[in-house]
């Protein structure tokens, strides 16, 4: 009895059919290893003679191969004409060259039309034609420009200022248009309350507006019978005399040369006006050249802006020492401005090491800088 024999019980001993491999449901591939060698043999032997067995070919490409066997014409014949041997067109190029043809008929057919308004050069923007939108962005544009060139002015001196303009011309009207839309805005220009103020002064007394931009004081006094002559770095009207005000002011009138106090002589200005043209670094300049051309006891106004100032005190000092007195100090106008009225007074002869000293004093007064967009 075997060791797993149960007494009753029996168990059939046929045998199962096949082995494990033979019961797997999974396909194997069958074992052909030479077969599978010599043909990737034979494709390699093909691939370096450029040439294949019909029998490595696929259906469709066999299929061709036999046609071609029969006579059938290929995609390429070679005809002998003379020397010459040319190729007949494949279908593929046949294909191309007539979607070639395609395109230039196209071209042609488009330059043979007649030209619109598209093809004309761009003319310059009328601004008069203009929708509301597009002159409010024309408007913002033209703002920004101007503040870049403005705050430029600012910090640097007088001299590279009136380069700039006469090197480019477009920085002078682009710098006075943006300067006259921004007055707009304004709660008081100080150039309204000086043609008010002037207005009751006598006839013949001379003003020179020292950074006059578009001189709308000459031109609002006028009138009046006062003389006002302007002066600024370009000149771009009858009114305007072209002068960097910080260098030499083409005007009579000289400094003393004694150590003693003196007014210097030769004078004819009544009264000078500096509104909101104390601008490049060596704006101390303006003043000295102020004092030059003006009369002894003759009146300095100036109106700047009150963010500019770094110490008022300190300010007044410095015109002090140019030779100037205070006179009247008015910030009740506008919070924006500051007006000053100076009156020339008798000052002592310095030496060039003193000037130097005082006209180095421009950090006084603060760039207008805007906030960048």
């Amino acid at each position: 009895m075997s060791l797993f024999e149960v007494p009753g019980w029996s168990v059939k001993t046929t045998p199962v059919r096949g082995t494990p491999q033979q019961l797997s449901k999974k396909r194997k591939r069958p074992n052909n290893d030479v077969e599978t060698a010599q043909v990737n043999m034979e494709k390699l032997m093909a691939k370096l003679a450029n040439t294949t067995p019909e029998h490595l070919l696929a259906p469709k490409k066999h299929r061709k191969a036999q046609k071609q066997a029969q006579g059938a014409p290929s995609d390429v014949e070679r005809h002998t004409e003379g020397d010459q041997i040319t190729a007949a067109p494949s279908k593929a190029s046949l294909l191309k060259a007539k979607k070639e043809q395609k395109k230039k008929k196209h071209i042609d057919s488009f330059s043979k039309k007649p030209s619109t308004s598209l093809d004309k050069p761009p003319q310059p923007c009328d601004t008069n034609n203009l929708t509301a939108l597009q002159k409010s962005m024309k408007d913002s544009l033209d703002g920004a420009r101007f503040r870049l060139i403005n705050e430029n002015l600012y910090k640097t001196d007088s001299h590279e200022a009136q380069q700039m303009m006469k090197n480019d011309p477009k920085v002078f009207e682009e710098y006075h248009t943006g300067f006259r839309h921004q007055v707009v805005s304004w709660p008081i220009n100080p150039v309204d309350h000086y043609v008010s103020t002037f207005t009751s002064y006598p006839p013949k007394t001379l003003i020179a507006d020292l950074g006059c931009g578009d001189a709308v004081l000459a031109k609002k006094l006028l009138s009046t019978g006062i003389s006002v002559i302007s002066f600024d770095l370009i000149s771009g009207s009858g009114y305007v005399v072209e002068a960097d005000i910080c260098d030499k002011i083409p005007l009579p009138g000289s400094e003393g040369f004694n150590k003693d106090k003196s007014t210097g002589d030769g004078q004819v200005v009544d009264v000078v006006v500096c509104a909101l043209s104390l601008m490049g670094v060596n704006w101390p300049n303006c003043i000295r050249e102020a004092w030059r051309i003006l009369k002894t006891g003759g009146e300095l106004h100036i109106a700047e802006v009150t963010s500019r100032f770094t110490d008022i005190e300190q300010f007044q000092n410095l015109l002090g020492s140019l030779g100037f007195r205070l006179r009247s100090k008015n910030d009740s106008i506008s919070s924006h401005f500051i007006l000053f009225e100076f009156t020339k007074v008798p000052r002592a002869n310095k030496s060039d090491k003193e000037w130097q000293k005082l006209l180095a004093k421009g950090a006084l007064l603060k760039p207008c800088e805007y906030k960048r967009r």
